[in-house]
Protein backbone atom coordinates (compact mmCIF):
# COMPACT_ATOMS: atom_id res chain seq x y z
CA UNK A 1 0.00 0.00 0.00
CA UNK A 2 1.56 3.24 -1.20
CA UNK A 3 0.60 5.82 2.00
CA UNK A 4 2.68 8.71 0.07
CA UNK A 5 0.54 11.83 0.44
CA UNK A 6 0.57 14.00 -2.93
CA UNK A 7 1.40 17.56 -2.91
CA UNK A 8 -2.19 19.62 -1.94
CA UNK A 9 -1.86 20.84 -5.79
CA UNK A 10 -2.41 17.60 -7.00
CA UNK A 11 -4.52 16.46 -4.72
CA UNK A 12 -6.75 19.50 -4.87
CA UNK A 13 -6.94 19.42 -8.47
CA UNK A 14 -10.66 19.66 -9.87
CA UNK A 15 -12.37 16.69 -11.48
CA UNK A 16 -15.37 18.58 -12.75
CA UNK A 17 -15.77 22.31 -14.22
CA UNK A 18 -17.67 22.82 -10.89
CA UNK A 19 -14.56 22.24 -8.55
CA UNK A 20 -12.21 24.81 -10.78
CA UNK A 21 -12.34 27.93 -8.42
CA UNK A 22 -12.77 31.40 -10.76
CA UNK A 23 -13.08 31.72 -14.65
CA UNK A 24 -16.70 31.31 -14.63
CA UNK A 25 -17.20 33.21 -18.24
CA UNK A 26 -14.75 30.34 -19.73
CA UNK A 27 -16.36 27.38 -17.78
CA UNK A 28 -20.27 29.11 -19.03
CA UNK A 29 -18.92 29.02 -22.30
CA UNK A 30 -17.86 25.37 -22.51
CA UNK A 31 -20.88 24.08 -20.85
CA UNK A 32 -23.49 25.62 -22.97
CA UNK A 33 -21.02 24.66 -26.01
CA UNK A 34 -20.95 20.75 -24.82
CA UNK A 35 -24.30 21.05 -23.32
CA UNK A 36 -26.20 21.86 -27.01
CA UNK A 37 -23.29 20.06 -28.80
CA UNK A 38 -21.67 23.04 -30.25
CA UNK A 39 -18.29 21.61 -30.69
CA UNK A 40 -15.01 23.34 -32.32
CA UNK A 41 -12.04 21.42 -33.22
CA UNK A 42 -9.81 23.21 -31.66
CA UNK A 43 -9.56 25.45 -27.92
CA UNK A 44 -7.19 27.45 -26.86
CA UNK A 45 -6.29 28.34 -23.15
CA UNK A 46 -3.96 31.17 -22.28
CA UNK A 47 -3.10 32.68 -19.19
CA UNK A 48 -0.62 32.82 -16.19
CA UNK A 49 0.84 30.32 -14.89
CA UNK A 50 -1.56 28.12 -12.46
CA UNK A 51 -4.77 29.47 -13.36
CA UNK A 52 -6.20 26.18 -14.74
CA UNK A 53 -5.47 25.80 -18.47
CA UNK A 54 -4.28 22.36 -18.26
CA UNK A 55 -6.72 21.39 -15.47
CA UNK A 56 -10.18 22.50 -18.03
CA UNK A 57 -8.65 20.80 -20.46
CA UNK A 58 -8.84 17.41 -19.42
CA UNK A 59 -11.93 18.03 -17.78
CA UNK A 60 -12.91 18.62 -21.69
CA UNK A 61 -11.31 15.87 -22.82
CA UNK A 62 -13.65 13.70 -20.22
CA UNK A 63 -16.83 15.78 -21.13
CA UNK A 64 -15.78 14.54 -24.69
CA UNK A 65 -15.33 11.21 -23.82
CA UNK A 66 -17.37 10.22 -20.61
CA UNK A 67 -19.00 6.64 -21.86
CA UNK A 68 -22.33 8.51 -20.99
CA UNK A 69 -22.39 10.88 -23.57
CA UNK A 70 -20.97 14.14 -24.08
CA UNK A 71 -22.09 17.07 -21.66
CA UNK A 72 -20.55 19.66 -19.23
CA UNK A 73 -20.70 16.60 -16.39
CA UNK A 74 -19.03 13.86 -16.78
CA UNK A 75 -20.08 11.30 -14.58
CA UNK A 76 -16.56 10.25 -13.55
CA UNK A 77 -17.15 6.97 -12.93
CA UNK A 78 -16.52 5.14 -16.09
CA UNK A 79 -13.71 3.43 -17.52
CA UNK A 80 -13.01 6.55 -19.83
CA UNK A 81 -13.52 8.51 -16.76
CA UNK A 82 -11.33 7.02 -14.37
CA UNK A 83 -8.37 6.84 -16.82
CA UNK A 84 -8.49 10.30 -17.62
CA UNK A 85 -7.73 11.15 -14.31
CA UNK A 86 -5.02 8.84 -13.84
CA UNK A 87 -3.19 10.12 -16.57
CA UNK A 88 -3.31 6.52 -18.60
CA UNK A 89 -6.22 7.15 -21.50
CA UNK A 90 -4.96 6.05 -24.88
CA UNK A 91 -7.00 8.54 -26.68
CA UNK A 92 -5.63 11.23 -24.71
CA UNK A 93 -2.55 12.45 -26.05
CA UNK A 94 -0.67 15.09 -24.02
CA UNK A 95 2.56 16.80 -25.62
CA UNK A 96 4.87 18.84 -23.51
CA UNK A 97 5.79 21.53 -26.27
CA UNK A 98 9.08 22.76 -24.66
CA UNK A 99 11.12 19.33 -24.90
CA UNK A 100 9.32 18.72 -28.29
CA UNK A 101 9.92 21.50 -30.54
CA UNK A 102 11.06 19.93 -33.52
CA UNK A 103 9.61 20.28 -36.65
CA UNK A 104 10.31 16.04 -37.08
CA UNK A 105 8.39 15.43 -33.51
CA UNK A 106 5.30 17.32 -34.87
CA UNK A 107 5.27 15.45 -37.79
CA UNK A 108 5.74 11.81 -36.00
CA UNK A 109 2.56 13.03 -34.08
CA UNK A 110 0.78 13.95 -36.83
CA UNK A 111 1.51 10.74 -38.59
CA UNK A 112 -1.07 9.17 -36.29
CA UNK A 113 -4.27 11.95 -36.57
CA UNK A 114 -5.90 10.05 -39.50
CA UNK A 115 -5.84 6.77 -37.33
CA UNK A 116 -10.01 6.18 -35.64
CA UNK A 117 -9.33 6.60 -31.57
CA UNK A 118 -8.89 3.11 -29.82
CA UNK A 119 -11.48 3.47 -27.06
CA UNK A 120 -13.00 6.67 -26.69
CA UNK A 121 -14.81 8.90 -28.80
CA UNK A 122 -12.52 11.77 -30.40
CA UNK A 123 -8.62 11.34 -30.15
CA UNK A 124 -7.42 14.57 -28.19
CA UNK A 125 -4.29 16.02 -28.39
CA UNK A 126 -3.76 18.56 -25.08
CA UNK A 127 -0.10 20.51 -26.36
CA UNK A 128 0.85 22.35 -23.11
CA UNK A 129 2.87 25.59 -23.44
CA UNK A 130 2.31 25.13 -27.39
CA UNK A 131 4.34 29.01 -27.78
CA UNK A 132 7.87 26.59 -27.90
CA UNK A 133 6.87 24.94 -31.14
CA UNK A 134 9.42 25.98 -33.56
CA UNK A 135 8.29 27.90 -36.84
CA UNK A 136 8.77 25.10 -38.86
CA UNK A 137 6.37 23.08 -36.17
CA UNK A 138 3.36 25.59 -36.09
CA UNK A 139 3.51 25.17 -40.19
CA UNK A 140 3.41 21.34 -40.16
CA UNK A 141 0.59 21.67 -37.89
CA UNK A 142 -1.55 24.42 -39.42
CA UNK A 143 -3.23 21.98 -42.29
CA UNK A 144 -4.46 19.56 -39.83
CA UNK A 145 -5.10 22.44 -37.44
CA UNK A 146 -7.39 23.79 -39.89
CA UNK A 147 -9.16 20.85 -41.09
CA UNK A 148 -8.30 17.93 -39.08
CA UNK A 149 -10.84 14.25 -39.01
CA UNK A 150 -13.92 14.30 -37.54
CA UNK A 151 -12.59 12.34 -34.52
CA UNK A 152 -9.62 14.51 -33.42
CA UNK A 153 -9.86 17.64 -31.16
CA UNK A 154 -6.97 19.75 -30.76
CA UNK A 155 -6.64 21.50 -26.97
CA UNK A 156 -3.77 23.99 -26.90
CA UNK A 157 -2.61 26.09 -23.62
CA UNK A 158 0.16 28.44 -23.71
CA UNK A 159 0.96 31.76 -21.18
CA UNK A 160 2.10 33.66 -23.68
CA UNK A 161 -0.20 34.22 -26.60
CA UNK A 162 1.94 36.70 -28.01
CA UNK A 163 4.43 34.18 -29.75
CA UNK A 164 1.89 32.18 -31.61
CA UNK A 165 1.46 32.86 -35.18
CA UNK A 166 -2.06 34.86 -36.33
CA UNK A 167 -2.93 31.48 -38.27
CA UNK A 168 -3.07 29.02 -35.52
CA UNK A 169 -4.50 31.94 -33.46
CA UNK A 170 -7.22 32.11 -36.31
CA UNK A 171 -7.94 28.50 -36.32
CA UNK A 172 -8.87 28.11 -32.47
CA UNK A 173 -11.80 29.28 -30.21
CA UNK A 174 -10.04 31.09 -27.58
CA UNK A 175 -10.41 30.89 -23.70
CA UNK A 176 -8.47 33.28 -21.79
CA UNK A 177 -8.31 32.30 -17.86
CA UNK A 178 -7.74 35.34 -15.65
CA UNK A 179 -5.90 35.99 -12.32
CA UNK A 180 -7.40 34.92 -9.57
CA UNK A 181 -8.59 37.53 -7.09
CA UNK A 182 -7.06 37.43 -3.58
CA UNK A 183 -10.51 36.85 -1.85
CA UNK A 184 -11.23 33.37 -3.75
CA UNK A 185 -7.87 32.11 -3.27
CA UNK A 186 -8.28 33.26 0.54
CA UNK A 187 -11.67 30.79 0.54
CA UNK A 188 -10.45 27.83 -1.24
CA UNK A 189 -7.20 28.13 0.81
CA UNK A 190 -9.19 27.46 3.55
CA UNK A 191 -11.59 25.14 2.48
CA UNK A 192 -8.27 22.85 1.98
CA UNK A 193 -6.98 22.96 5.42
CA UNK A 194 -10.45 22.63 6.56
CA UNK A 195 -10.25 19.28 5.04
CA UNK A 196 -6.89 19.14 6.23
CA UNK A 197 -7.64 19.45 9.62
CA UNK A 198 -5.30 22.59 10.00
CA UNK A 199 -5.72 25.42 11.47
CA UNK A 200 -4.54 28.93 10.18
CA UNK A 201 -5.16 32.84 10.77
CA UNK A 202 -6.53 34.19 8.62
CA UNK A 203 -4.16 36.69 7.89
CA UNK A 204 -1.71 34.06 7.17
CA UNK A 205 -3.95 33.05 4.36
CA UNK A 206 -4.08 36.75 3.02
CA UNK A 207 0.08 36.53 3.11
CA UNK A 208 0.13 33.24 0.91
CA UNK A 209 -2.62 34.56 -1.70
CA UNK A 210 -0.78 37.83 -2.10
CA UNK A 211 2.34 36.42 -2.57
CA UNK A 212 0.51 33.59 -4.94
CA UNK A 213 0.22 36.59 -7.30
CA UNK A 214 -3.31 35.34 -8.81
CA UNK A 215 -2.14 31.63 -9.35
CA UNK A 216 -3.97 29.09 -7.42
CA UNK A 217 -1.18 26.44 -7.77
CA UNK A 218 1.55 28.57 -6.63
CA UNK A 219 -1.16 29.32 -3.46
CA UNK A 220 -1.55 25.52 -2.97
CA UNK A 221 2.42 24.98 -3.37
CA UNK A 222 2.73 27.65 -1.02
CA UNK A 223 0.40 26.45 1.81
CA UNK A 224 1.64 23.03 1.29
CA UNK A 225 5.50 24.79 2.75
CA UNK A 226 3.61 27.13 5.18
CA UNK A 227 2.30 23.25 6.83
CA UNK A 228 5.78 21.97 6.94
CA UNK A 229 7.13 25.44 8.27
CA UNK A 230 4.71 25.98 11.20
CA UNK A 231 4.45 22.18 12.49
CA UNK A 232 0.87 23.00 14.33
CA UNK A 233 -1.28 25.86 13.55
CA UNK A 234 -0.35 29.04 10.56
CA UNK A 235 0.47 31.71 11.74
CA UNK A 236 0.48 35.31 10.15
CA UNK A 237 3.98 35.98 11.52
CA UNK A 238 4.78 32.44 10.48
CA UNK A 239 4.30 32.91 6.58
CA UNK A 240 6.01 36.66 6.82
CA UNK A 241 9.21 34.92 7.86
CA UNK A 242 8.86 31.80 5.61
CA UNK A 243 8.55 34.20 2.51
CA UNK A 244 11.53 36.65 3.69
CA UNK A 245 8.86 39.29 4.33
CA UNK A 246 8.87 42.29 7.02
CA UNK A 247 6.05 42.84 9.70
CA UNK A 248 3.57 45.51 8.73
CA UNK A 249 3.99 47.07 11.68
CA UNK A 250 8.10 47.58 10.52
CA UNK A 251 6.68 49.10 7.32
CA UNK A 252 4.18 51.17 9.01
CA UNK A 253 6.73 52.61 11.88
CA UNK A 254 9.31 53.60 8.70
CA UNK A 255 6.63 54.95 6.53
CA UNK A 256 6.19 57.34 10.02
CA UNK A 257 9.58 58.07 10.53
CA UNK A 258 10.12 59.10 7.25
CA UNK A 259 6.70 61.00 7.51
CA UNK A 260 8.46 63.04 10.45
CA UNK A 261 11.28 63.87 8.33
CA UNK A 262 13.74 62.25 10.38
CA UNK A 263 16.67 60.86 8.23
CA UNK A 264 19.15 59.07 11.15
CA UNK A 265 15.86 57.54 12.44
CA UNK A 266 15.39 56.17 8.95
CA UNK A 267 19.29 54.96 8.27
CA UNK A 268 18.17 53.21 11.84
CA UNK A 269 15.17 51.00 10.94
CA UNK A 270 17.16 49.91 7.67
CA UNK A 271 19.89 48.57 9.94
CA UNK A 272 17.24 47.01 11.56
CA UNK A 273 15.62 45.50 8.59
CA UNK A 274 18.77 44.43 6.70
CA UNK A 275 19.57 42.23 9.74
CA UNK A 276 17.20 39.53 8.16
CA UNK A 277 19.22 39.49 5.08
CA UNK A 278 15.58 40.53 3.44
CA UNK A 279 15.33 41.13 -0.71
CA UNK A 280 15.60 44.73 -0.79
CA UNK A 281 13.71 44.76 -4.04
CA UNK A 282 11.05 42.81 -2.69
CA UNK A 283 10.93 45.22 0.66
CA UNK A 284 10.84 47.80 -1.89
CA UNK A 285 7.64 46.37 -3.34
CA UNK A 286 6.45 46.04 0.21
CA UNK A 287 6.83 49.39 1.02
CA UNK A 288 4.61 50.45 -2.01
CA UNK A 289 2.01 48.42 -1.43
CA UNK A 290 1.70 50.07 2.10
CA UNK A 291 2.13 53.18 0.78
CA UNK A 292 -1.12 52.40 -1.77
CA UNK A 293 -2.90 51.61 1.04
CA UNK A 294 -2.34 54.69 3.10
CA UNK A 295 -3.23 56.26 -0.04
CA UNK A 296 -6.43 54.34 0.00
CA UNK A 297 -7.15 55.06 3.62
CA UNK A 298 -7.08 58.57 2.65
CA UNK A 299 -9.96 58.24 0.15
CA UNK A 300 -11.54 55.40 1.59
CA UNK A 301 -11.50 53.43 5.10
CA UNK A 302 -14.00 50.69 3.55
CA UNK A 303 -11.87 50.32 0.72
CA UNK A 304 -8.87 48.82 2.83
CA UNK A 305 -8.14 45.25 3.16
CA UNK A 306 -10.23 43.97 6.25
CA UNK A 307 -6.88 43.80 8.21
CA UNK A 308 -5.49 46.69 7.34
CA UNK A 309 -9.19 48.89 8.37
CA UNK A 310 -8.10 47.80 12.21
CA UNK A 311 -5.06 49.63 11.76
CA UNK A 312 -4.16 52.36 13.84
CA UNK A 313 -0.62 53.25 12.89
CA UNK A 314 -2.00 53.13 9.20
CA UNK A 315 -5.12 55.60 9.80
CA UNK A 316 -2.81 58.03 11.96
CA UNK A 317 -0.23 57.76 9.59
CA UNK A 318 -3.09 58.33 6.46
CA UNK A 319 -4.47 61.92 8.62
CA UNK A 320 -0.38 63.00 8.87
CA UNK A 321 0.38 62.72 5.64
CA UNK A 322 -0.86 64.76 2.61
CA UNK A 323 -2.29 63.15 -0.45
CA UNK A 324 0.29 65.14 -2.51
CA UNK A 325 2.71 63.83 -0.13
CA UNK A 326 1.70 59.89 -0.13
CA UNK A 327 1.45 60.43 -4.07
CA UNK A 328 5.16 61.71 -4.13
CA UNK A 329 6.21 59.20 -1.88
CA UNK A 330 5.07 56.34 -4.58
CA UNK A 331 6.18 58.27 -7.43
CA UNK A 332 9.96 57.92 -6.14
CA UNK A 333 9.46 54.35 -4.83
CA UNK A 334 8.31 53.55 -8.81
CA UNK A 335 10.97 55.40 -10.22
CA UNK A 336 13.51 53.65 -7.52
CA UNK A 337 12.39 50.01 -8.53
CA UNK A 338 13.81 50.84 -12.07
CA UNK A 339 17.08 52.45 -10.80
CA UNK A 340 17.21 49.67 -8.07
CA UNK A 341 19.43 47.61 -10.58
CA UNK A 342 22.07 50.57 -11.25
CA UNK A 343 23.27 50.67 -7.37
CA UNK A 344 26.17 49.75 -6.13
CA UNK A 345 24.19 47.47 -3.52
CA UNK A 346 20.66 46.63 -3.20
CA UNK A 347 20.63 48.22 0.41
CA UNK A 348 22.46 51.24 -0.59
CA UNK A 349 20.00 52.02 -3.64
CA UNK A 350 16.93 51.57 -0.66
CA UNK A 351 18.95 53.69 1.77
CA UNK A 352 19.11 56.58 -0.75
CA UNK A 353 15.85 55.86 -2.28
CA UNK A 354 14.29 56.65 1.41
CA UNK A 355 15.94 59.65 1.83
CA UNK A 356 15.38 61.10 -1.08
CA UNK A 357 11.33 60.64 0.26
CA UNK A 358 12.61 62.15 3.08
CA UNK A 359 14.37 65.09 1.57
CA UNK A 360 11.61 66.55 -0.89
CA UNK A 361 8.10 67.40 0.00
CA UNK A 362 5.74 68.67 -3.01
CA UNK A 363 4.69 72.74 -2.72
CA UNK A 364 1.35 73.76 -3.72
CA UNK A 365 1.59 76.80 -5.39
CA UNK A 366 -2.35 78.48 -5.74
CA UNK A 367 -4.30 80.79 -4.07
CA UNK A 368 -5.69 79.08 -1.05
CA UNK A 369 -4.60 77.75 2.30
CA UNK A 370 -4.18 73.84 2.67
CA UNK A 371 -7.00 72.78 4.72
CA UNK A 372 -6.60 69.76 7.59
CA UNK A 373 -5.35 66.37 6.01
CA UNK A 374 -9.09 65.04 6.78
CA UNK A 375 -11.17 67.54 4.96
CA UNK A 376 -11.49 67.59 1.51
CA UNK A 377 -8.45 69.56 -0.27
CA UNK A 378 -9.34 71.99 -3.49
CA UNK A 379 -6.85 70.62 -6.03
CA UNK A 380 -3.99 73.22 -6.30
CA UNK A 381 -3.41 74.55 -9.97
CA UNK A 382 0.42 73.92 -10.13
CA UNK A 383 2.64 71.58 -7.75
CA UNK A 384 6.15 72.31 -7.72
CA UNK A 385 8.82 69.40 -5.73
CA UNK A 386 11.21 71.49 -3.38
CA UNK A 387 13.73 69.95 -0.88
CA UNK A 388 12.26 70.15 2.77
CA UNK A 389 15.65 72.11 3.85
CA UNK A 390 15.04 75.07 1.27
CA UNK A 391 11.56 75.54 1.60
CA UNK A 392 12.28 78.46 4.77
CA UNK A 393 15.13 80.00 2.57
CA UNK A 394 13.43 80.16 -0.75
CA UNK A 395 10.15 81.58 0.33
CA UNK A 396 9.89 85.37 0.85
CA UNK A 397 10.03 87.18 3.80
CA UNK A 398 7.26 87.77 5.27
CA UNK A 399 5.98 84.14 4.05
CA UNK A 400 8.94 82.41 5.74
CA UNK A 401 8.71 83.83 8.99
CA UNK A 402 5.08 82.27 9.28
CA UNK A 403 6.34 78.94 9.03
CA UNK A 404 6.45 76.99 12.81
CA UNK A 405 9.91 75.32 13.15
CA UNK A 406 8.12 71.62 14.50
CA UNK A 407 9.33 68.14 14.45
CA UNK A 408 6.97 67.69 11.48
CA UNK A 409 8.71 69.39 8.60
CA UNK A 410 6.04 67.48 6.80
CA UNK A 411 3.59 69.76 7.38
CA UNK A 412 5.15 72.87 6.90
CA UNK A 413 4.05 73.77 3.30
CA UNK A 414 0.51 73.11 4.49
CA UNK A 415 0.60 76.80 6.90
CA UNK A 416 1.82 78.61 3.36
CA UNK A 417 -0.84 81.50 2.29
CA UNK A 418 -0.12 82.77 -0.84
CA UNK A 419 -1.80 85.92 -1.61
CA UNK A 420 -4.56 86.07 -4.72
CA UNK A 421 -2.54 89.05 -6.25
CA UNK A 422 0.88 87.04 -6.23
CA UNK A 423 1.34 85.39 -9.78
CA UNK A 424 2.21 81.29 -9.89
CA UNK A 425 5.58 82.37 -12.13
CA UNK A 426 6.57 85.44 -9.46
CA UNK A 427 6.58 83.28 -6.86
CA UNK A 428 8.31 80.07 -9.09
CA UNK A 429 10.92 82.69 -9.71
CA UNK A 430 11.21 83.65 -6.24
CA UNK A 431 11.61 79.79 -5.14
CA UNK A 432 14.34 79.32 -7.56
CA UNK A 433 16.40 82.85 -5.96
CA UNK A 434 17.72 83.56 -8.93
CA UNK A 435 16.97 86.68 -11.22
CA UNK A 436 16.20 85.85 -15.20
CA UNK A 437 18.97 86.82 -17.87
CA UNK A 438 19.44 87.28 -20.97
CA UNK A 439 19.99 84.02 -22.78
CA UNK A 440 22.55 83.51 -24.98
CA UNK A 441 22.37 82.43 -28.68
CA UNK A 442 21.00 78.62 -28.06
CA UNK A 443 22.74 77.38 -31.57
CA UNK A 444 26.22 79.03 -30.48
CA UNK A 445 26.03 77.13 -26.98
CA UNK A 446 24.65 73.36 -28.58
CA UNK A 447 27.93 73.58 -31.10
CA UNK A 448 30.02 74.34 -28.13
CA UNK A 449 28.58 71.36 -26.05
CA UNK A 450 30.43 67.97 -26.58
CA UNK A 451 27.04 66.03 -27.62
CA UNK A 452 26.40 63.35 -29.68
CA UNK A 453 23.23 60.75 -30.78
CA UNK A 454 20.10 61.76 -29.50
CA UNK A 455 21.36 63.45 -26.55
CA UNK A 456 23.02 66.14 -29.54
CA UNK A 457 19.12 65.74 -31.73
CA UNK A 458 17.63 66.57 -28.42
CA UNK A 459 19.47 69.82 -27.82
CA UNK A 460 19.55 70.87 -31.41
CA UNK A 461 15.52 70.82 -31.68
CA UNK A 462 14.98 72.68 -28.62
CA UNK A 463 14.56 76.29 -27.26
CA UNK A 464 15.89 78.44 -24.53
CA UNK A 465 12.69 79.09 -22.68
CA UNK A 466 13.89 80.65 -19.28
CA UNK A 467 18.31 81.34 -18.64
CA UNK A 468 19.03 82.44 -15.37
CA UNK A 469 22.27 81.61 -12.62
CA UNK A 470 21.55 78.06 -12.17
CA UNK A 471 18.32 77.24 -14.19
CA UNK A 472 17.30 76.83 -17.85
CA UNK A 473 14.43 75.57 -19.10
CA UNK A 474 13.81 74.35 -22.43
CA UNK A 475 11.30 73.67 -24.91
CA UNK A 476 10.83 70.70 -27.32
CA UNK A 477 8.50 70.95 -29.88
CA UNK A 478 5.25 68.89 -29.58
CA UNK A 479 6.12 67.57 -33.02
CA UNK A 480 9.34 66.53 -31.48
CA UNK A 481 8.44 65.25 -27.96
CA UNK A 482 9.51 61.58 -28.40
CA UNK A 483 12.68 62.74 -28.03
CA UNK A 484 11.69 63.64 -24.44
CA UNK A 485 13.76 61.12 -22.33
CA UNK A 486 14.95 60.99 -18.52
CA UNK A 487 18.40 59.95 -19.38
CA UNK A 488 19.35 62.07 -22.64
CA UNK A 489 17.91 64.93 -20.45
CA UNK A 490 20.49 64.22 -17.07
CA UNK A 491 23.33 63.46 -19.81
CA UNK A 492 22.10 67.49 -21.38
CA UNK A 493 22.09 68.64 -17.62
CA UNK A 494 25.65 67.31 -17.21
CA UNK A 495 27.13 68.87 -20.31
CA UNK A 496 26.08 72.32 -19.37
CA UNK A 497 27.07 72.32 -15.90
CA UNK A 498 30.48 71.42 -17.20
CA UNK A 499 30.42 73.72 -19.64
CA UNK A 500 28.75 76.78 -17.31
CA UNK A 501 31.21 75.56 -14.59
CA UNK A 502 28.88 75.08 -12.36
CA UNK A 503 25.71 73.12 -11.08
CA UNK A 504 22.43 74.02 -12.84
CA UNK A 505 19.03 72.60 -12.87
CA UNK A 506 18.22 71.60 -16.31
CA UNK A 507 14.36 71.49 -16.86
CA UNK A 508 12.73 70.14 -20.21
CA UNK A 509 8.92 70.81 -21.52
CA UNK A 510 7.20 70.17 -25.17
CA UNK A 511 5.22 72.92 -26.51
CA UNK A 512 4.54 75.03 -29.63
CA UNK A 513 7.69 76.63 -30.77
CA UNK A 514 7.18 79.42 -33.45
CA UNK A 515 10.88 80.28 -33.62
CA UNK A 516 13.32 78.12 -35.43
CA UNK A 517 15.53 75.80 -33.73
CA UNK A 518 19.40 75.10 -33.69
CA UNK A 519 18.50 72.16 -36.04
CA UNK A 520 16.17 74.49 -38.07
CA UNK A 521 19.04 76.54 -37.99
CA UNK A 522 21.58 74.40 -39.57
CA UNK A 523 19.22 73.10 -42.29
CA UNK A 524 18.55 76.42 -43.19
CA UNK A 525 22.55 77.61 -43.11
CA UNK A 526 23.14 74.13 -45.18
CA UNK A 527 20.82 74.75 -48.05
CA UNK A 528 22.14 78.18 -47.98
CA UNK A 529 25.64 76.83 -48.75
CA UNK A 530 24.95 74.29 -51.00
CA UNK A 531 22.81 77.16 -53.25
CA UNK A 532 25.90 78.84 -53.01
CA UNK A 533 27.95 75.98 -54.40
CA UNK A 534 25.26 75.55 -56.91
CA UNK A 535 26.51 79.05 -57.80
CA UNK A 536 29.90 78.78 -58.12
CA UNK A 537 29.99 76.21 -60.10
CA UNK A 538 27.54 77.51 -62.56
CA UNK A 539 29.91 80.17 -63.30
CA UNK A 540 33.67 78.44 -63.08
CA UNK A 541 34.67 78.34 -66.35
CA UNK A 542 36.74 75.03 -66.16
CA UNK A 543 33.98 73.42 -65.02
CA UNK A 544 31.54 74.61 -67.93
CA UNK A 545 34.07 73.61 -70.28
CA UNK A 546 33.94 69.57 -69.03
CA UNK A 547 29.69 69.88 -69.10
CA UNK A 548 30.38 71.18 -72.84
CA UNK A 549 32.50 68.40 -73.60
CA UNK A 550 31.36 65.42 -72.52
CA UNK A 551 27.51 66.76 -72.34
CA UNK A 552 27.47 66.11 -68.37
CA UNK A 553 25.44 67.37 -65.69
CA UNK A 554 25.51 68.40 -62.27
CA UNK A 555 23.68 65.35 -60.71
CA UNK A 556 24.95 66.23 -57.00
CA UNK A 557 26.77 68.65 -54.68
CA UNK A 558 28.47 67.25 -51.56
CA UNK A 559 29.81 69.80 -49.03
CA UNK A 560 33.18 68.68 -47.23
CA UNK A 561 33.54 69.63 -43.27
CA UNK A 562 36.70 71.79 -43.07
CA UNK A 563 39.88 70.01 -40.94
Amino acid sequence: MNNNKLALAREYRPHTFEGVVGQEITLRALSNALDNQRLHHAYLFTGTRGVGKTTIARILAKCLNCERGISSTPCGQCGTCIEIDKGCFPDLIEVDAASRTKVEDTRELLDNVQYLPTRGRFKIYLIDEVHMLSGHSFNALLKTLEEPPSHVKFLLATTDPQKLPATVLSRCLKFHLWRLPIPKIVRHLAFVLEREGVSAENDALVELAHAADGSLRDALSLLDQAISYSHTGITASTVRTMLGLSEKEQLLALLNTIAHGDSQEVLKKIEQLAENAPDFSGLLTELLTMIHQVAIAQCSKEALDEDLQKSEKLIQLAGLCSREEIQLYYQIGIAGQRDLAYAPSPKMGFEMILLRMVAFQPVRIGNFVAKDNSENVPVATQTNFIPKSAISQSLPAAQSSAVPQSSEPLKMAATITIPPEVAIEDLTADLRRTEMMDPPNWRTVVQQLNLSGLVKVLAENSIVAEWSADFIHLVVDSAQKTLLNKRYEDRLRDVLSQHLGKEIRLKMTEGKITENTPALQNQRHLQETTDAAHQMIEVDTKIQRLIQAFDAKIDNVLLKDKK
